[in-house]
């Protein structure tokens, strides 16, 4: 007798909030975080909380985008109460609005014009590596948020990066397992955080140069890049496939450095460049790229401008997709 297929429809699902394993620690009393999973999936959604509100600017790239409210994000000029990050696929939109539907039952129920919440979204394919199509929804939303709380993010495959998969190449046999990472630093005033959810269609790559997930020959153990396996089969003459729209990093950059909405968009690009040399190769057709860059605006530090500030997020940036990788 064939297993009954797990839906949300047909299974008793209770939400994870409580992790073992490594954790991020830091200091950003402005920013709140909550991560809530469902392990029968597993799949899951990490919620970003500002409880003072924060001006957020998003760039979106790569062919095969899923976003939801990021298109008031585009001026770089509008306040953001919380960014969800979840798995899914369009199926896992419902964790979103469950954040937005804790957020009014916090204030309230006041649907007045000032206590209107904005929470921008975005999903990743994370089906792949089970075979169930249960997704996050609102329930799971409202209680990741209910249980956010400043200076802790879960590493490694929890909440939204809980079946999140890289570098699968030219074969889908070469994929490997990601999640989710994170990395912190302050300089002088300013504080940096970054989270990234790795689900991409390319490797991650060390600063080394090697390729560290993805990309995998399971007969030899043997991880590549993807140019010398591309010329591999071509010397083959092996037909390549085509592909497809499974593969997305979702990031955040967080700083409490005041920026006007031109800066926060420019080093919103700049990092998100930058990550092309820790996913090789990285805004294809088939990924779903979305970079959200958010300040809460409370400190001025003439001393680090807006280039100075890019270049030590990138940096931060590459830490934090390496660590999506800790067990």
């Amino acid at each position: 007798m064939n297993r009954e297929l797990l839906t949300n429809d047909n299974t008793k699902l209770v939400p994870k909030t409580s992790f073992d394993g490594p954790v991020l620690e830091f200091d950003f009393p402005a920013l709140h975080i909550g991560v809530a999973e469902y392990e029968k999936g597993p799949t899951g959604c990490t919620v970003f909380y500002f409880p003072e509100s924060a001006t957020a600017a998003v760039d979106v790239r790569g062919g095969d985008c899923a976003t939801v409210q990021t298109q008031h994000l585009e001026a770089g000029d509008r306040q953001v109460d919380a960014i969800c990050f979840t798995g899914g696929s369009e199926y896992g939109f419902g964790a979103v609005a469950g954040v937005s539907n804790e957020l009014l039952a916090m204030r309230g129920y006041s649907t007045a014009p000032w206590d209107l919440v904005l929470v921008p979204g975005a999903v990743i394919y994370d089906f792949p590596l089970r075979d169930n199509v249960i997704c996050p929804d609102a329930a799971l939303g409202r209680a990741a948020l209910h249980t956010a709380r400043p200076g802790w993010f879960p590493l490694g495959a929890r909440g939204a990066g809980c079946s999140a998969a890289v570098g699968i190449g030219f074969d889908f046999d070469q994929r490997e397992q990601s999640g989710q990472g994170g990395a912190f630093r302050q300089v002088g005033p300013t504080r940096f955080a970054v989270f990234t959810v790795v689900n991409a269609m390319g490797a991650i790559v060390n600063r080394q140069g090697q390729v560290v997930r993805g990309h995998l020959d399971r007969d030899t153990g043997v991880r590549c890049h993807a140019i010398e396996d591309l010329e591999r089969r071509l010397g083959n003459h092996e037909q390549l496939p085509g592909g497809d729209g499974e593969h997305t990093t979702l990031t955040l950059l967080v700083t409490n450095q005041k920026l006007s909405p031109r800066s926060l968009r420019q080093v919103g690009k700049q990092v998100h460049t930058s990550m092309a040399r820790a996913i090789q190769p990285f805004h294809t057709i088939y990924d779903g790229d979305v970079f959200f860059t958010v300040t809460t605006g409370e400190v001025e530090n003439p001393a680090l401008g807006e280039i100075a500030l890019g270049v030590i997020a990138s940096e931060l940036v590459w830490d934090a997709v390496l660590s999506c990788l800790k067990t």
